[in-house]
């Protein structure tokens, strides 16, 4: 009797240390997981600079990504294409804005070669000019001659006899990179007339201010209470729509991208993969832009 009350005495130690060692087993395999789960939140700081077409759609996805992100912290500034592109090439930011491809605004082929361009959504540009002009539609061809000065009367394109105003964008800005490839054919506007406006809001006030005045801006921000801030005019027939975009009938467009130097890592990918996703395409198309899945079809 005692020989088996020892062995029954050991087979329960032997259990209870088998349970012991898958409860040790279960710990480690859940620390493992609180490992995981914790390498893979995300954390850190963002600075996205650039274009001012781009930076409205750029802020509104910031806010909703740190919100689901409260370790990261993401800073959106203007300044136009140009200055976001050089700014990340130099590496003073993490995310250039743009609205034309790193290649076309850094000439050292080198450094260009360096930086990725992600898009992360289209857009559509308009003409615009002031209420009192009786024209709605200008062919590619009368507005390449306005901006270059050829045609300087409104009554030229079967306006009334009025001046014609030119109201341009710095030569940094990617919706003047954009304005001069896809409408003037590649040639550059005529800098030594009219008068040049750094901003979207800065374009609307001049040309609602400015008799005859005639200027180009991102559809974006003739959204919600700017809707109807401005007269915009057909390019061909043509306004500026997504279908229109789509059908090809529409030519002043283009991506928007978010530069980075280097492939996107990180947090950084996160945000602008967001920016580019389907959770957020929603937004992009109320906000006047035109989601990717809408132009990778």
């Amino acid at each position: 009797m005692a020989k088996k009350g020892f062995k029954f005495t050991i087979a329960a130690l032997l259990i209870t240390g088998a349970l012991a060692g898958c409860g040790k087993a279960e710990d480690t395999a859940n620390n493992k997981t609180t490992d995981n789960t914790a390498k893979q939140e995300l954390s850190g700081t963002i600075t996205a600079a650039g274009s001012t077409a781009l930076q409205p759609l750029a802020e509104e996805a910031a806010t909703e990504f740190m919100g689901d992100n409260p370790k990261v912290s993401i800073t959106v500034q203007g300044g136009g294409s140009g200055t976001g592109i050089n700014q990340v090439a130099s590496g003073a930011v993490q995310i250039g804005n743009s609205d034309v491809p790193a290649k076309d605004k850094i000439e050292d082929e080198a450094q260009a070669k360096e930086l990725v361009d992600n898009k992360v959504a289209g857009i559509a540009f308009g003409v615009v000019v002031n209420k009192d002009i009786t024209v709605d539609n200008l062919t590619v061809q009368q507005i390449t001659d306005i901006f270059s000065g050829k045609i300087t009367n409104w009554k030229e394109v079967g306006g009334k006899d009025e001046k014609i105003n030119v109201i341009n964008r710095p030569a940094s800005s990617g919706t003047r990179a954009t304005f001069e490839k896809t409408i003037l054919n590649g040639t550059k506007a005529n800098d030594s007339i009219g008068t040049t406006q750094d901003s979207n809001g800065a374009v609307e006030q001049a040309v609602n201010s400015t008799p005859g005045a005639i200027s180009y801006l991102a559809m974006s921000y003739m959204v919600g209470e700017k809707k109807d801030a401005l007269k915009t005019v057909k390019i061909d027939g043509a306004e500026p729509t997504t279908e229109n975009i789509a059908a090809g009938k529409y030519p002043f467009w283009s991506y928007e991208y978010m530069i980075t130097k280097g492939e996107a890592k990180d947090a950084v990918k996160a945000y602008i993969d967001f920016v580019a996703g389907e959770d957020f395409a929603a937004k992009v198309e109320e906000m006047g832009y035109i989601p990717m899945k809408e132009l990778n079809k």
